[in-house]
């Protein structure tokens, strides 16, 4: 059945940079972008959520006060979606809201995945309803609750004409593997970390927040030791299902390769090119080991636009097509956003939003919380 809704779908990643919101209309062979905002989060506020996620200041009074101040950010970046795009909000069916993850440890014991935004008062505030808090049903039946953009990727992109990967570059990079054949399952994971280690890096040497066109990574050289060093940690020989997070690739790994390999008096932008192959290297070998016969992948997220980042998976993926989202109907930097918006619309429609031949979890199911923003009508 086809939903002729608007939907909302917010999206902020590891990198804390901005949060991505977008206003969606579902159709059934395509999602078509109505409008997009985005708004880089304040930089009082990403301090706090960094702190958080590095285990400082990790009090449950702090804790509670991100959770309301995020989520009064997450509404008045909504209220600005919907102004720009001249939307009422009652012409809104829900917003699918990812919130900003603090913690992923879906291996722990027992395992958990916090993400704050409080949707109560993102949905009060807006006065429109709210699905969120969309990993733990995932975690509760077994699963790692990530990734979750695969069935999306699955709805809409697979197809009998050729075995597809979608790669995600954010934060972390993942990928979805959409085989041609309809008996075999869609299955994806965390390949490693991809634009955290590289903002992180080169926010620490040159204050910046990120490598703009990964111009800096492209002046360095690889520092061969350091590359297998890193490729050498136990994350990449992990087998399905496995999903990762900040809490592990982060400044604090970094620094102990670095130890390791005595790499620490290297040029900064020596190790930022290496940073740069770990990702591709990481990508590139998930690729090979699940899914060798990828005829194309179709690449997503902020390191969609890091041209030296793509020339280089591009020359390392031959003869293997690299191509952008674009070509599939939806601009790489919103696919993300665009995956929550659909995961809240599946909730209201009763359907599963995971996969567990993905995440690993006993079974399918819906999704996401609830919260009314709004009484409904009799």
């Amino acid at each position: 059945m086809t939903d002729k809704g608007l939907y909302v779908g917010l999206m902020s990643g590891t990198s804390m940079d901005a949060l991505d919101a977008v206003l969606v209309r579902f159709t059934d062979t395509l999602p078509s972008l109505v409008a997009n905002y985005s708004c880089s989060i304040p930089e009082s506020l990403r301090q706090r959520l960094r702190d958080v996620c590095r285990f400082r200041h990790d009090h449950l009074d702090e804790c509670a006060r991100l959770d309301g101040d995020f989520g009064r950010f997450q509404a008045s970046v909504v209220t600005q979606l919907l102004q720009v795009s001249e939307t009422p909000p009652e012409a809104i069916c829900a917003i699918g809201s990812h919130g900003q993850t603090v913690r992923h440890l879906p291996d722990a014991n027992p395992p958990y995945s916090i993400q704050i935004g409080d949707p109560a008062l993102l949905a009060v505030t807006t006065g429109i309803d709210v699905v969120a808090d969309f990993r733990r049903q995932d975690i509760a039946a077994g699963g790692q609750g990530a990734p979750l953009v695969p069935a999306f990727h699955a709805a809409f992109w697979r197809t009998s004409n050729e075995n597809r990967v979608l790669l995600n570059l954010g934060g972390i990079s993942n990928i979805t593997i959409l085989p041609k054949d309809p008996a075999k399952a869609v299955t994806g994971l965390d390949c490693g970390p991809a634009n955290t280690l590289l903002d992180n890096w080169i926010r620490k040497n040159l204050g910046l927040l990120l490598d703009e066109g990964g111009r800096w990574a492209a002046g360095g050289h690889i520092l061969d030791g350091l590359l297998k060093q890193m490729m050498s940690d136990p994350y990449f020989e992990r087998p399905l299902p496995k999903s990762t997070g900040t809490e592990y690739f982060n400044l604090d790994w970094l620094d102990a390769q670095l130890r390791t390999c005595a790499s620490r008096d290297a040029h900064p932008a020596d190790i930022q090119a290496t940073i740069c192959a770990l990702t591709v290297e990481s990508v590139a070998r998930a690729i090979e080991q699940f899914a060798p016969e990828t005829r194309t992948v179709y690449v997503c997220g902020g390191g969609a636009l890091n041209d030296h980042l793509i020339e280089v998976l591009r020359s390392r993926m031959k003869p293997t097509r690299l191509e952008t989202t674009s070509v599939l109907g939806l601009d790489p930097h919103w696919v993300e956003a665009t995956a929550f918006a659909w995961l809240a619309r599946e909730n209201l429609q009763g359907r599963p939003g995971n996969l567990p031949s993905v995440t690993g979890a006993s079974k399918a199911l819906i999704l996401g919380g609830l919260y009314r923003g709004r009484i409904a009508g009799p």
